[in-house]
């Protein structure tokens, strides 16, 4: 079959979340820096006048659904940059299943920098754990049948850490941006005129530099970006019955991505056409945020004076 055949072609690149890359940490200590400014400002006036600075304490950041979670690592660069002798401890890792009431990870140090911390912390893990959670539910009703693919649909200037949700859900990552793969869509076949005539502009420019995708909305057209030689067929908002049509007339060895209007109920209808990937903005627009929340002690004491 055709799909044998493109499966032996090369894949968009998806890397997995068992290595926190040198870039991604860099770019975590600007983010987060930024998200502390923003919060604390010139400082956290409530604990001020409340909290010793010297007063030492715990918590537990706590699951109060079922999630996958995802943004440990940043959760604890929030806590170290505030204090950086806080003991960050992760119950989970970043791609685990968690379960209501589960303690996914505590903390200790300095009371004030916790209290100072918590909103910024449980900001990025809530916000990145909804991303992972929804991804890890597409890719199940997926039943390993196709590639599960987040889009450029990210919150501005959070895309990196977005596109690691989606991985930590068990997604894989579509281009990351502009620079770093053609995808012709419907307005630059407009301005070329043609399926094939956009392709072979490109190709002109970068054939064999980049891969070469391009969005076909009937099957008329996915046939010409065949012909014409795409390496990807992005095959928009076509139903199951004719997208198996498209797969008939795309030449064996494209690769063919489905996209738009995916949706929980129909991604396994979609799944069992024999595409190779499903492309999907919700993962990253839509996500709802996961109920998480993180429960302090104080420790009295020795160390707890008002400084």
């Amino acid at each position: 079959m055709a799909e044998t055949k493109r499966a032996t072609k090369k894949k968009i690149p998806g890397r997995g979340v068992d290595r926190i890359s040198p870039g991604l940490k860099r770019y975590v200590d600007i983010v987060v820096k930024t998200a502390l400014v923003e919060d604390i400002g010139s400082g956290d006036v409530t604990t001020s006048a409340i909290v010793p600075s010297t007063m030492k304490g715990s918590c537990r950041i706590v699951a109060k659904e079922r999630l996958v979670v995802a943004g440990l690592f940043i959760a604890e660069n929030v806590f170290r940059r505030l204090d950086g002798s806080a003991v960050f401890t992760a119950g989970f890792r970043d791609g685990d299943r968690v379960k209501k009431g589960e303690t996914i990870a505590s903390v200790s140090g300095r009371l004030a920098a916790l209290l100072a911390g918590e909103r910024v912390a449980l900001n990025f893990l809530q916000r990145l754990s909804g991303i992972a959670t929804l991804t890890a539910e597409f890719v199940k009703r997926a039943g390993g049948r196709v590639k599960i693919l987040d889009t450029r649909k990210t919150t501005p200037c959070l895309r990196s850490l977005e596109r690691y949700a989606v991985r930590a859900g068990g997604g894989l990552n579509h281009r990351s941006g502009l620079y770093d793969s053609v995808l012709i869509k419907d307005n630059h076949i407009k301005a070329a005129g043609s399926v094939a005539e956009a392709i072979s502009r490109v190709n002109k420019k970068y054939k064999g530099r980049v891969l070469v995708e391009t969005e076909a909305s009937t099957v008329e057209e996915a046939g010409e970006a065949a012909s014409a030689g795409a390496d990807i067929i992005m095959l928009d908002n076509m139903t199951p019955a004719l997208i198996k049509k498209a797969l008939k007339v795309i030449e064996e060895g494209a690769l063919v991505e489905v996209s738009g209007g995916v949706t929980l109920s129909n991604v396994r209808s979609l799944a069992a056409t024999g595409a190779d990937f499903i492309s999907i903005g919700a993962l990253t627009h839509s996500a709802p945020a996961m109920d998480i929340s993180m429960e302090v002690t104080a420790h009295e004491g020795k160390g707890s004076k008002r400084g």
